[in-house]
């Protein structure tokens, strides 16, 4: 049969037809080897771009008999930072660097250096670590109204942990969900109903913890839909998940209509304000129409909040946020057989890297409530400015209604290519499937004179190259075309595995 074909007739079938039917293809004579060589030509191009030092600097695949001078591993090291810093620094990236200003660095840098040997797991050797610890948690809840949540209900008790990063945020708020209906319920086959506009990190706390989850719609707006969610709750849910606001479109979800759907029926709500916790506060004292996303709304019973992104420390601190200690608890681990001693650890991870989070409570100080309202106030007014011009350029339309991350498609252009073309202007974007779409979130780089001018202006023509010129080779364009083509979803999964892959070839 040709393959063409037999894609086209895949993907009218249900997907639950999918798995078995691509296992079926995967044998067919000659198919396997086509698969390889497919592979092969798309990940060539990708593999010079993601390994561009090789001709150009020393490698080393294994260490140096006798090391070398300090002078010269800091010059190599600089010469390749040289390099990497003056895109993100000129605003040219999505999302990435949220800060960036070189003085902002240097106070970070100069905090890290302070504290480099800290350990949060030796708190007798480094208090200072749980006090840190502590405070940057304690003014993430106030900032996210955990007073106001306690004066309404006054069984709140907001607490928390400083993770990794927005991941370990939501890894461990699945695990203590799924902990907490193991004990509370009895549930032992938990899942966890929310949109498909999630991010991934719950798919990988399913992997992780044995959590089955259920992928509802989003609606025209690109928002939760309440109603197919409510559908979805059975007597195995756990939770229920909401994004402020999904990274792929940068609209907020129905927040007070999902969490009240969650109290309604007894399971456990999830805001996912990893991208826009320290920007939704901000935008509602700015008189923006952004709905409430935290404990002030009695259903909601746990918040994900990223330190490093706008809140402009360095990459990787977060934050965990609970209602109360008792779900809290449910996250921790515990060994107490051990012949190494008594043994606990709150997140992931057991040592961590206790500089990161003294870097996020030092920036916190440093900003203060109003020089992150300021921060926040540019960025929407530049995000307002680049949402007006996208929709402005003939054959674009945004994605929803979102106020800093602007998604953005077109029925006219392959929106692959163009944005193929704008990397070739200098810009990174984030390519969307499910439909075809980029987007740009904007920074504070992005705020600087000239900055956003210079994106709508590019993007314009970009647009206008794809339309006059002939489809080229290369680039990210064939990738996701690929991509959003196949039914087969392990296909693209061996494409990913093998990309990764290929991070690691010395």
């Amino acid at each position: 049969m040709d393959t063409d074909k037999l894609l086209s007739l895949t993907a009218k079938l249900p997907k639950r037809l999918h798995a078995p039917l691509e296992k079926g293809v995967r044998k067919l004579p000659g198919v396997q080897q086509l698969m390889e060589q497919e592979y092969q030509n798309m990940l060539a191009d990708m593999e010079e771009s993601l390994h561009p030092y090789r001709e150009r600097f020393a490698a080393f695949s294994a260490m140096p008999d006798r090391g070398l001078a300090d002078d010269e591993v800091l010059q190599m090291m600089a010469q390749v930072q040289e390099e990497e810093t003056e895109r993100w620094q000129a605003g040219y990236a999505s999302g990435a660097v949220y800060h960036g200003d070189p003085e902002h660095i240097a106070f970070m840098n100069r905090v890290y250096a302070i504290h480099s040997q800290m350990n949060p797991l030796h708190a007798d050797l480094w208090p200072s670590a749980v006090k840190y610890e502590a405070e940057v948690v304690a003014m993430t809840a106030d900032m996210l109204n955990a007073r106001e949540a306690q004066r309404i209900h006054p069984a709140t008790e907001v607490c928390g942990s400083v993770t990794s990063g927005g991941t370990e945020s939501i890894l461990m708020a699945m695990k203590a969900y799924r902990d907490w209906a193991r004990a509370e319920k009895g549930i032992k086959k938990p899942n966890v109903v929310l949109p498909i506009s999630a991010h991934p990190a719950f798919d990988k706390a399913a992997q992780y913890f044995g959590i089955q989850l259920i992928r509802t719609p989003v609606d025209h707006r690109f928002q939760a839909d309440v109603k197919a969610m409510e559908k979805a709750i059975n007597k195995n849910t756990i939770a229920l998940v909401g994004s402020a606001p999904g990274f792929p479109h940068g609209v907020i979800d129905p927040i007070p209509e999902m969490s009240g759907l969650a109290l309604k029926r007894g399971v456990g709500f999830h805001t996912d304000a990893c991208l826009g916790g320290f920007i939704i506060p901000w935008a509602e004292k700015l008189g923006y129409p952004v709905p409430v996303i935290d404990f002030r709304l009695p259903g909601v019973t746990s918040i994900s909040v990223d330190t490093h992104k706008y809140g402009y420390a360095a990459k990787g601190t977060s934050v965990a946020l609970y209602r109360t200690p008792a779900l809290r608890r449910y996250q921790y681990f515990t060994a107490t057989d051990w012949p190494g001693g008594l043994y606990a650890s709150p997140t992931m991870a057991g040592s961590k890297p206790g500089a990161l989070i003294a870097v996020a409570w030092a920036v916190m100080l440093k900003i203060g409530r109003e020089g992150y309202l300021e921060a926040t106030r540019r960025i929407l007014e530049t995000g307002e400015q680049i949402r007006e011009g996208v929709e402005s350029i003939p054959g674009l339309y945004v994605l929803g209604d979102p106020l800093w991350v602007i998604a953005f498609a077109s029925d006219e252009v392959d929106i692959y290519r163009v944005m193929d073309a704008m990397a070739h202007r200098g810009w990174s974007l984030n390519g969307l499937q499910f439909p075809p779409a980029v987007h740009m979130a904007v920074t504070l780089r992005h705020t600087q004179p000239g900055v956003a001018e210079r994106f709508l202006s590019d993007l314009a023509e970009s647009v206008e190259e794809v339309r006059s010129q002939p489809e080229t080779s290369g680039g990210m364009a064939p990738i996701y075309g690929m991509a959003a083509s196949i039914p087969f979803r392990g296909m693209v999964a061996d494409i990913l595995r093998r990309y990764m892959d290929l991070l690691y070839r010395a």
